[in-house]
């Protein structure tokens, strides 16, 4: 089994790309929208140029939908934990952003997402290698990195580094964490059900679940009698109102 690797492609931050995204942040900002979509304000020939996004999407504190449409991302900075109203997150067919930071957990209000998850490692679909960390650190661009966990600030040869699987959105993405100690390791969340069970350093040896114990705690199987029993139960006191069946169904698929 071939080893993973992560891709690091530079961004050129001197580039024209570059800079025309940097303002269109500082104008959404100024103008305190709620919405970011860089494809619109650059157009493809610019924003197929962009690989990251700048440190900077932190000051976004109003905006609630980010479009990442089709974009060449590679890799998506901690700060955007810093956009505290980010309520809809789409980076779908953005397919070489096959990992997260730990931060985004923080956007507390992100409810809703699309991603392309066939590109995402340890997916359940095709379970994806994850990369090895040992020794191997991911860097952002910056000098120090700090803690997923408690922000305690630290260089690159302190952090300990691991992968964690967890629902965000209406997704379950694979997570990139900076440990600085066992402490905090032991703070993270327990992993999504389906996945690894525990924070870890991926590598080929990793052993992840097999699709069918993925489907054993996330799907429910239900028989069409069963199903119509349910929904009888679900509309005993108003069997036109078809939203409660719409409740049902994400009820049993969030499980």
């Amino acid at each position: 089994m071939n080893e993973t690797k992560i891709k690091r492609r530079n961004q050129d931050r001197n580039s024209e790309a570059w800079n025309k995204l940097c303002a269109y942040i500082e104008k959404v900002q100024k103008e305190n929208a709620e919405e970011f979509s860089p494809f619109e304000e650059l157009g493809s020939e610019f924003f197929s140029q962009i690989y990251t996004l700048p440190e900077s999407i932190g000051k976004l504190k109003n905006v609630k939908k980010m479009w990442l449409y089709g974009s060449n991302l590679q890799s998506i900075p901690p700060q955007i934990g810093e956009m505290t109203s980010l309520e809809y997150f789409d980076p779908y067919t953005s397919y070489d952003l096959h990992w997260f930071p730990y931060e985004i957990t923080k956007c507390v209000e992100l409810k809703d997402s699309r991603v392309s998850t066939r590109a995402l490692y340890g997916n359940y679909k095709n379970r994806k290698n994850f990369p090895d960390l040992s020794n191997n650190p991911v860097r952002y661009n910056s000098e120090t990195v700090k803690c997923s966990v408690c922000e305690k600030e630290m260089t690159y040869e302190q952090t300990n580094q691991k992968w964690i699987t967890l629902r965000v959105g209406t997704d379950d993405l694979p997570l990139l964490t900076n440990l600085c100690s066992t402490e905090c390791e032991n703070k993270l969340p327990k992993p999504k059900k389906g996945y690894v069970d525990k924070p870890h350093k991926g590598g080929v040896d990793l052993k992840q679940p097999t699709y069918e114990e993925w489907e054993k705690e996330n799907v429910v199987k239900m028989t069409v009698a069963e199903w119509e029993e349910e929904f009888k139960k679900q509309n005993k006191n108003n069997e036109k109102e078809p939203i409660k069946l719409l409740k049902l169904i994400r009820k049993i698929w969030e499980k």
